[in-house]
Order: structure tokens, then C-alpha cells, then sequence
């Protein structure tokens, strides 16, 4: 089996670690209240090189998908999934760096690689999640510029973003299409957002709405070629996907250590609770899915890494990590007893925080459309 993670890698876990435990993690509940990451806190992780970790400088970190993979992992494992920067160095930068115009990439990658610009991607609006033909948002040439009107939803790191990839329909005769992309930058006329959306869980990312009043956008803010926005997502998913697969995983593994520590520690009628048969059982089976799950994953970022992800196996990838998170963080919440579902544990939160990572970047129910289609 081939590894994914060189010297340079472990070392920069290392430093990933540190930055969690220093930064985050004793603030963390303070935002989870709030809804919202503070934007110091983006600026922070810039400077440690924890944003656009994949691109190089001055793009970003100078690194690869592996450095990518370890925030990916880490933040994850922490149980903090709440945190937006795989919305922003994953799937947004990527954008930019593969579809943008030299001077896109200098106007915008060095902002965000420090955490001085925030970005989001809008791609789902109230009546259209994973149909894309549904879009209403328009974008209307009007001499230099496009005049974009519309509303988005359920949008990630939209309170602090500064700069919005949005997908609009710029020629309703083509359907899916005849959909592009513009990047839109926070402070436009006509450009809001609604507040902080109250979830059932991730309470500290800032998901909200976001309005578009006939917004008008310069011709060069349009990313790629016109009309060729539903290949360019569809290129750009398996990435995304990948990156979803990869949160769940560690953050099972994460939580499957911590209710190692608990039922050690916890005793029921004078036994500790991983003293009974059925707790152990339990344990056993999540380490041996997780391990198989791993070996997997692995390899599906390595093909990643190598320009080769089938966006079927991504599919593949999303859809088993999601599922296997949410049984087996359900599983684990219950050897906690009551304590698992109060607020005293982490259990409860990574519990709640997982059942969006089933929906987003494509529901479990577009995966297996995916992977059927391909039979």
C-alpha cells in the first residue's frame, strides 16, 4: 500500500495540531453560541499557512493535496466541523486557480491565502439544491457588465465572505447548460445577506442567505467560459466529495478514541463500561469499518493527488464515509448513556454536526444515482 503522507506532511500535522489546540479549541463554544467564526481567526490561520495549504506561493501554502488532506483531518478529529476552511482553500480557491484569468488569481488567491478575503461558493437556492436545471438566479450581459439578480441558501462562510462564487443561468434555453460562474465580491450595490441561519448542528459556521438585487458585475468577475458552468462543477465535485468523505472519517476516528477514553473511565453497576461484551463489541466494530474505510480513502487521495479521482469513486467515497459517520457516531452516542446527549460531551455535538455532511456537496441519495448510472 502506497502512503499518502511524507515527512514534510507529519510534520506540518504537527504544527496543525498545535494551532487547534492553542486557537481553537478554548474559544470554540464562545462561536458555536455566536454562529459565526470571527474573521481574526482566518487571518491566524493564514499566517500559519492552514488556508490554500495546496497552491503555490503566493497563492497559497506551497504545498500539496496531502498538506490539504492533514487540515481536512485535523480540524475534523477535533470535532470542530464547524470550522469553514475546506469550503474556502478546497472548493473555492480551486475554482480560481483552475478556471481563473491570470489577473483573477492575483486579485483575489493572495487575499485569501492570508485570511484577509473569506470565500464562499452559491450555488443552492431555496427551490434548487441538487437539481441544477431549477436555478433562477440570472445573469443578464448589459454592456461590461452582467447584471446578476437572484437569492442563494444554506451558504457556507456567507456572513464573513468577501468574495462569493456564484452560479447563475445566463441562457435559460440551454437548461443545466447554459449555467455559468462570477465571483462576487461583498460590498456591491445590491449584494446582502440575510443573518446567521439557526442549524441543528455546525452552529459555529456561518451559513445564511444570500440576495442578489440586480447586482451588476463586471464582464471580467465572469470565472471561465460562459455557459460552461454545470462541466466545470462537474469536474470540480470530486474534489469537493473527497473532501467531505475525508471530515467524516476523522471525525469517527476522533470521537471512537475519546469514547475509548469514556468507557475506561466510566463505570456501570461496579464495571467499567467497556468491560461489558456488548460496549466492546461496539468498539470493534466502528475501529474495523474505520480501518477498511481508511485504507480506501487513502488511496482515493493519492489517485487525487495523481490527476486520476473517478468522480464515480468520489461518489463511492462520500456516500460510505457519510453513512458509516452517522451509524457509527449513533452507535457511540449510546454507550455515553444520557450523558451523550447532554452538552457535557463532544459526542453530542459531532453527533448532530455529521447529519449535514449526508446532504451537502450532493445528498446520499445523488450518490447512489451516480454509482448507479455507472452499472
Amino acid at each position: 500500500m502506497r502512503k499518502i503522507f511524507r515527512e514534510d506532511h507529519l510534520q506540518f500535522r504537527d504544527q496543525v495540531q498545535r494551532f487547534i489546540a492553542e486557537r481553537i479549541l478554548p474559544r470554540y463554544d464562545q462561536w458555536e453560541t455566536a454562529g459565526v467564526t470571527p474573521r481574526e481567526l482566518w487571518r491566524e490561520a493564514g499566517e500559519q499557512g492552514l488556508l490554500n495549504s495546496a497552491l503555490p506561493a503566493p497563492y497559497g501554502a506551497d504545498g500539496d493535496f496531502g498538506h490539504a488532506v492533514v487540515v481536512i483531518e485535523e480540524l475534523a478529529r477535533a470535532n470542530c466541523l464547524g470550522i469553514g476552511f475546506s469550503i474556502h482553500s478546497d472548493m473555492v480557491s480551486p475554482y480560481l486557480w483552475n478556471l481563473g484569468t491570470q489577473a483573477q488569481k492575483d486579485r483575489w488567491l493572495p487575499a485569501m491565502a492570508s485570511g484577509e478575503v473569506i470565500g464562499a461558493i452559491a450555488m443552492t437556492e431555496p427551490g434548487a439544491g441538487s437539481d441544477v436545471k431549477a436555478i433562477r438566479t440570472r445573469a443578464v450581459r448589459d454592456g461590461e457588465d452582467f447584471v446578476l439578480s437572484g437569492q442563494k441558501t444554506f451558504i457556507t462562510n456567507g456572513v464573513n465572505a468577501g468574495l462569493v462564487i456564484v452560479l447563475a443561468c445566463t441562457d435559460p434555453e440551454l437548461g443545466a447548460r447554459g449555467l455559468s460562474l462570477f465571483c462576487v465580491e461583498e460590498g456591491l450595490p445590491g449584494f446582502s445577506k440575510g443573518p446567521a441561519m439557526r442549524k441543528i448542528g455546525q452552529h459555529a459556521q456561518d451559513t445564511c442567505e444570500l440576495f442578489f438585487d440586480e447586482v451588476r458585475v463586471p464582464a471580467d468577475c465572469l470565472l471561465g467560459e460562459l455557459n460552461a458552468g454545470f462541466e466545470y462543477m462537474s469536474h470540480e465535485l470530486s474534489r469537493e466529495r473527497l473532501a467531505i468523505a475525508l471530515r467524516a472519517a476523522a471525525s469517527t476516528e476522533g470521537m471512537l478514541e475519546q469514547t475509548k477514553e469514556y468507557t475506561r473511565g466510566r463505570k456501570v453497576f461496579g464495571k467499567r463500561v467497556i468491560d461489558y461484551q456488548n460496549n466492546r463489541f461496539v468498539l470493534a466494530d466502528a475501529k474495523a469499518r474505520l480501518t477498511m474505510l481508511r485504507v480506501f480513502l487513502d488511496d482515493c487521495a493519492l489517485k487525487l493527488m495523481e490527476g486520476n479521482l473517478d468522480p464515480v469513486i468520489a461518489a463511492m467515497a462520500k456516500l460510505n464515509a457519510t453513512e458509516m459517520q452517522g451509524q457509527i457516531l449513533d452507535e457511540l452516542l449510546q454507550l455515553y448513556g444520557g450523558y451523550g446527549y447532554s452538552a457535557e460531551y463532544g459526542i453530542g455535538r459531532a453527533w448532530a454536526d455529521a447529519r449535514a455532511l449526508r446532504i451537502f456537496g450532493g445528498t446520499s441519495e445523488i450518490m447512489r444515482e451516480i454509482i448507479g448510472r455507472s452499472l
